[in-house]
């Protein structure tokens, strides 16, 4: 059926919700928040520490309950005690989607397949454990004998996106830790520009890759071993400078890795939910094993707010149906996520892969297309400065952007104090200048008592209005810290998940990445046989010919 032009399922809740929005969708959340002055503790709820802010969104009571049904009516308690009990909801791999398990510090079994995989899960925790305490102290030491100060994770996607964001995120929790920088794009600027200034003496590489098959991945990795190799002159200084992450011991042996120095993860830990896997390695050399903790339990604490909390209070779940009532209903084609934190300036390209490669999918769990609008555009960049770059569209566009602010109330720099409270202000305001927006009177109001009138006063004034009712998430933690990072990604996760069970699609599979990379392949080989092979479009053909064939 439609609504308001954009098709939803046809199933009883999804019919209650469509009516349900052509009565209020001209509703201005300025009237909700006059009518209820409660409205703030009505709808907004903590996890622990984490406050999340749903109050500024385009709903009322009576909105949230026909959102609740909806859950209740694709089963997302069902699918959640799938997820947990280790059941394989990646049905098109025949997979478990047990992420969960990485972090579970509560001592209680999870299984898969009938086995508890605890054990082995904190085997590789221990030798991490290790590994990372070994390096951060000068113990391991690199062929010539001198202590790490460099380490460079080379992997990609999932592989990359998770640890770099991390570990920019808690820069002030490196102290007393390696550098760490992060190769991903299999464009040599990127490997050169990082090489440039590292002593191979003191350079440790992390090569991250399931398969250890991934063509960026492993080229890099080349690449890397040669400049080593050259530098230390010795094919027997690679045990010393690289490690792997990995679940392929032979290949990882072949590239000249001792696999005792390979640290596994398992088919049921995807990549893009694996930052806590070995896939981690980096963020706990760089931030210490009790900082890779603390960023596990915020997570796990988030699991269990997830597991356990009716679907009235958690967060997770209301974070989705809030996605889904603007996504289906309102026809949003994107979603901002607006951290104010520098240093969580790549979350956004995290949450990207998170959402976008979970749920951009145009068949459902049984591989029937479906009729409806899956996942929205997720961008976004740090507050201040998008405040002078893209705010302008959110507030007075055409577009209806629904947003996530990120606020961690609290910086690192006592110093630097006063800075943090202008940033919080303009997160706070950003949020209300976004529900209120400007009404014609206000606008005229407020250019009269600058002195404008008559034709000067009524040409500025049509600019002037901002029509507000313009919805967003608030999610504020006391501060930045490796906790509460791992609660906001758990948060995200788990919210992903139950947007596909609403959907009806599987979160946990990524086929739509394959054809590029066989056509990627096929066209390299032409281009290495020195002929374009027959079977292509005109336009590519031509373009093989003018940038591989010259």
């Amino acid at each position: 059926m439609t609504g308001i032009g954009y098709e939803v399922p046809d199933t009883p809740a999804w019919r209650a919700l469509a009516a349900h929005h052509r009565v209020v969708r001209g509703l201005h959340m300025r009237a909700l928040f006059a009518q209820d002055p409660g409205r703030f503790e009505r709808f907004s709820r903590r996890v622990e520490e984490l406050l999340f802010d749903f109050s500024k969104h385009r709903i009322t009571g009576e909105t949230l309950e026909l959102l609740l049904a909806l859950a209740r009516e694709a089963d997302v308690e069902g699918w959640r005690a799938r997820l947990f009990s280790g059941e394989r909801v990646n049905l098109t791999e025949g997979r478990a989607a047990f992420h969960m398990a990485l972090r579970n510090l509560s001592g209680r079994p999870m299984h898969v397949d009938g086995e508890d995989v605890m054990p082995r899960v904190r085997a590789v925790l221990r030798r991490m454990r290790a590994f990372v305490e070994a390096v951060r102290a000068g113990d391991w030491r690199g062929h010539t004998g001198r202590a790490i100060t460099d380490v460079v994770n080379i992997g990609i996607g999932g592989s990359d996106l998770g640890p770099r964001m991390a570990c920019e995120a808690l820069r002030p929790y490196g102290r007393g830790g390696p550098r760490v920088r992060f190769v991903a794009n299999v464009d040599g600027a990127d490997l050169a520009d990082t090489l440039a200034d590292l002593d191979p003496e003191t350079t440790l590489f992390v090569v991250a890759s399931k398969t250890f098959s991934t063509q960026e991945t492993l080229t890099n990795a080349r690449s890397a071993r040669a400049w080593l190799v050259e530098r230390l002159g010795t094919e027997a200084a690679v045990a010393r400078h690289f490690v792997a992450v990995s679940t392929h011991r032979e290949r990882v042996a072949a590239f000249g890795i001792d696999p005792d120095n390979m640290f596994e993860f398992w088919d049921w830990v995807g990549g893009r939910y694996s930052m806590w896997s070995a896939i981690g390695l980096p963020i706990a050399l760089r931030i210490g094993w009790e900082g890779f903790e603390a960023l596990l339990a915020g997570a796990h604490a988030v699991d269990e707010h997830f597991r356990t909390a009716p679907l009235a209070d958690n967060v997770p779940v209301l974070m989705a149906l809030l996605g889904v009532w603007y996504r289906n209903l309102f026809g949003a084609a994107t979603h901002a996520v607006l951290p104010y934190a520098e240093r969580l300036r790549r979350l956004p390209a995290y949450l990207q892969q998170l959402e976008m490669e979970s749920n951009g999918k145009r068949v459902d769990r049984a591989g029937r297309v479906v009729g409806w609008h899956t996942c929205p555009v997720v961008w976004g960049e740090p507050g201040t400065n998008g405040q002078h770059a893209f705010f302008q569209l959110l507030h007075q566009g055409t577009e209806l952007v629904p947003c996530d602010f990120i606020l961690p109330v609290e910086g690192h720099e006592p110093e630097l104090a006063h800075h943090q409270r202008i940033l919080v202000a303009n997160c706070l305001a950003q949020a209300e200048a976004l529900m209120r927006g400007r009404t014609e009177a206000e606008a005229r109001a407020e250019l009269e008592a600058e002195g404008l009138s008559g034709e000067a006063l009524e040409r500025l004034l049509p600019h002037k209005v901002f029509p507000g009712n313009r919805p967003s998430s608030l999610i504020v933690v006391p501060r930045l810290t490796p906790r509460t990072l791992g609660m906001i990604v758990a948060l995200y996760e788990h919210k992903v998940f139950v947007q596909s069970v609403l959907w009806g699609t599987n979160a946990f599979d990524q086929w739509g990445v394959e054809l590029g990379k066989r056509l990627a392949g096929a066209i390299l080989a032409e281009a290495e046989a020195g002929q374009v092979a027959a079977g292509h479009d005109s336009s590519t053909s031509a373009l093989i010919r003018h940038c591989l064939l010259r």
